[in-house]
């Protein structure tokens, strides 16, 4: 069988490091490039994180490149409190045997696709959309190329995870957001809100992960300021993994149990819902930008597939 070709847009902190292993890791899909993505972590701390999850994983090593390094027009604000200052748990991970490409990921990408018969790439975002608004004002029918981009982002059809109603990767940059939004593209957003409840991962479940090996260690600690942060959000030592969730609902898609087609807008009023997707869940907007969301897993499928995959 063919393997489905990926193009994969991070701001890689460390559950963007755990979904790149599983893709990885993955057989049944080929990585062909990364493209760096400010977010999570600046850019340029991103791109070197993707290179330690390359090394993890241990499998193959496509080229990972630079992207924008700030988003459209707004101030950055990184996730420390989520993911620590080098986006890995400030545990002291480092790429040893790899180097950044030379060249501009977006260019890459966009070249990338010119080459591709349209049709035979599919982009997943697990950051910021920075990089993909930009790639649209460049060159449209390139990116139109793909088959189709999924995105981890949105808070689905639930609260935000950053402010009452925003989500990080679309609060990062809500222009860049809307740009993408709006580009008439075949797009899926994964939720934040997919990662949540019986999905996200308890105690026993991260254990088995850690215990699973080099790979399942790596995994569980550079998400070590994510438990801590869970304790005190939720009251337990759980993960909210959402770009792994993002992820397989990409790779493994018997794994999906709610998705559904909505209009949606991205709100730039600078206001108290500044960064957040508006979705149409009773559908009465009847018209602007219509996407497909997901918002829930089934959480057995998932966890076994991510237990699975990270101890392959």
């Amino acid at each position: 069988m063919e393997k489905r070709k990926l193009i994969i847009d991070t701001d890689c902190g460390s559950d963007d490091a755990v979904a790149i292993a599983m893709a990885m890791r993955e057989p049944t899909v080929e990585v062909l490039m990364f493209a760096a993505v400010d977010g999570n972590v600046p850019m340029e701390q991103a791109a070197k994180n993707t290179l330690t999850a390359l090394e993890y994983a241990d499998r193959y090593y496509p080229p990972v490149y630079r992207g924008c390094t700030r988003p459209l027009l707004r101030d950055a604000v990184y996730a420390y409190e989520t993911h620590g200052e080098d986006g890995l748990g400030d545990l002291g991970f480092v790429p040893k045997k790899t180097a950044l490409a030379e060249g501009n990921g977006i260019v890459k990408m966009l070249q990338t696709l010119r080459e591709s018969s349209p049709g035979e790439m599919e982009i997943v975002t697990l950051g910021p959309l920075t990089n993909l608004a930009v790639a649209f004002m460049l060159d449209a029918g390139a990116l139109a190329r793909a088959k189709r981009i999924w995105s981890m982002a949105s808070a689905g059809l639930g609260l935000g995870n950053v402010t009452p109603v925003a989500e990080f990767n679309i609060w990062h940059d809500p222009e860049a957001a809307k740009i993408f939004l709006e580009a008439g593209l075949p797009v899926t957003f994964i939720g934040w809100d997919a990662c949540l409840g019986e999905s996200m991962l308890e105690e026993n479940e991260i254990e088995e992960i850690r215990n699973s090996g080099t790979l399942g260690r790596f995994a569980i600690d550079s998400n070590r300021q994510l438990l801590e942060l869970n304790r005190s959000r939720f009251g337990r030592p759980s993960l909210d993994m959402a770009d792994p969730a993002a992820m397989a609902a990409v790779l493994y898609p018997e794994c999906v149990k709610d998705r559904g087609d909505y209009h949606c807008e991205i709100d730039i009023s600078r206001g108290p819902s500044y960064g957040a997707m508006l979705v149409d869940r009773n559908h009465e907007f009847g018209a602007g930008p219509k996407i497909s969301l997901v918002s829930a897993l089934k959480p057995g499928l998932y966890k076994q597939y991510l237990i699975d995959i990270l101890a392959r």
